[in-house]
């Protein structure tokens, strides 16, 4: 390490979701003494679980499921089971039920997915296949800022697909049952399926499926959060809960600062110090849909037609291609669709901790237009009932969170959009500006690694990954272990 001044804290960390995790638990492995703040009084943001609705139903407040944790070159160096973290993988990836009563199937492995697919079989294994071979190695040059891939030929191969509307992609497939699962993968994007590059997220969790899975953490969300909390302490980390940064004035001295926060809390913090043309950008960086979530007590398991359903750990509610294309984008339109693509997640199915014996609970949102606090509980549970007559008879409670309450419970949440911001094809890489590192900002010290950063949204914390290692060049004269 450099000979530097002496401080209170070689680093700081404000925020501790997965990514401020991350980039505690880099730094301080480097040998960099760090302090990690919150301002509420547990951490974790969006890795947290609690009881929302009666005593003994745990839920996932924010994320559940964890298909990008299980696929990141980070988490994968991290001993966090020694640390109590354990994934429990469902029988299914995904299913997508139809109004015919039939559903298709993200199964965890490609042979088995691609055969119920029956015409188009040979269509996604050609698509898929090469990305699960090669899943790793793929990850590690996706999931960060633009540079010098390490397989140059595999990420042009994913290129080619990724870079694509989710539409034109899906219209290559000849059935409606291929189309739709595809439809359900792609629209995590929370974009409309016409725009440019909304194939990427949907190739990546079909291929995250098949190589690793997409796995629930036993006890809850929050169990993530606590085994990297332990695996940062256990390191010599420091932590400070109840802190809210709101200037710099407050911080101990030290030598570099990371906000895992998005672009308007940096700017409120920090604005002062940056130049006209990074503050500028700050500004106008653009932040996306957002989200309507409820969490259900139930009385039984979700009462699905399709029986492959009852197995799976996430069910994509949207029917047809064209139905998601629409509801999506309604949604960007600023209008609130009448039959709204629902992300659902069952995860007491495969995890008893979290209900009472023979109870369990269910976990799902749609996307609503930036800032809306229109109540979209009916329009979630008719599509949900839709395909599983008798749902709404098993609520014993139910708990719902408009954008605005999502905000207020995550300030990271502007808007209700829960991927720190829009991932249009211009700010899949500049976000949230464009400069030499995206991690950087103007002032010396001073670094952003939220998921307003590249690769974005997701329990991955690559982007608190990269931006440690990118403050330890900078200002330690070290690299990041990985």
């Amino acid at each position: 390490m450099k000979q530097l001044e002496k401080r209170d804290y070689d680093a700081i960390v404000v925020g501790s979701g997965p990514n401020g995790l991350a980039a505690a638990i880099t730094l301080q492995r480097a040998g960099v003494s760090v302090l990690l703040v919150e301002a509420k009084d547990t951490i974790g943001g969006g890795l947290r679980s609690a009881e929302l609705t009666l005593p003994g139903y745990i839920h996932d407040v924010c994320s559940a499921i964890h298909p990008m944790a299980a696929g990141s070159p980070f988490f994968s160096s991290l001993p966090l089971h020694d640390h109590g973290l354990e994934f429990i993988t469902p029988t299914y990836a995904a299913a997508h039920p139809f109004d015919t009563g039939d559903a298709a199937i993200l199964y965890n492995t490609l042979e088995e997915t691609a055969s119920s697919l029956g015409q188009d079989a040979s269509r996604y294994r050609n698509l898929i296949s090469p990305l699960v071979k090669d899943f790793d190695p793929l990850m590690r040059d996706i999931l960060g800022p633009l540079s010098i891939p390490s397989r140059p030929l595999l990420l042009a191969r994913f290129g080619l697909s990724a870079l694509q509307p989710a539409t034109l992609l899906g219209k290559s497939f000849a059935t409606e049952k291929a189309r739709s699962l595809w439809a359900g993968m792609a629209a995590h994007v929370m974009l409309p399926l016409e725009k440019l590059a909304t194939a990427a997220i949907g190739l990546v969790l079909m291929s995250a499926a098949h190589a690793h899975g997409w796995p629930l953490p036993r006890g809850g969300s929050g169990s993530i959060a606590k085994a990297m909390l332990a695996h940062f302490t256990s390191l010599g980390g420091k932590v400070m809960t109840n802190f809210h940064v709101r200037s710099l004035n407050q911080l101990p001295g030290t030598h570099a600062v990371l906000f895992d926060t998005t672009p308007r809390q940096l700017l409120e913090i920090a604005g002062h110090t940056f130049s006209s043309v990074y503050k500028h950008q700050l500004q106008r960086y653009a932040y996306g849909m957002g989200v309507f979530k409820v969490d259900w007590a139930l009385d039984g398991p979700i009462p699905f037609q399709n029986p492959l359903c009852r197995e799976a750990g996430t069910i994509h509610i949207g029917n047809t291609l064209a139905e998601i294309a629409v509801s999506e984008k309604q949604t960007w339109q600023g209008k609130h669709a009448e039959k709204p693509f629902v992300l659902l997640a069952q995860q007491s199915i495969f995890d008893t901790s979290r209900a009472p014996e023979g109870k369990h609970t269910a976990w799902g949102y749609c996307h609503v237009p930036h800032s809306s606090t229109v109540d979209m509980t009916d329009a979630i549970e008719k599509q949900i009932e839709r395909f599983a007559p008798g749902f709404r008879d098993r609520i014993l409670a139910r708990n719902a969170m408009n954008t605005e309450q999502l905000q207020g419970y995550n300030p990271n949440y502007i808007g209700g959009d829960i991927n720190g911001g829009a991932a249009t094809i211009d700010q899949l890489f500049t976000r949230p500006a464009l400069r030499s590192s995206p991690y950087r900002t103007s002032a010396k010290g001073l670094y952003i690694c939220s998921s307003s950063t590249p690769p974005g949204g997701g329990v991955h914390g690559m982007s608190g990954y990269h931006a440690a290692r990118r403050a330890l060049r900078d200002i330690f004269n070290r690299d990041a272990i990985l």
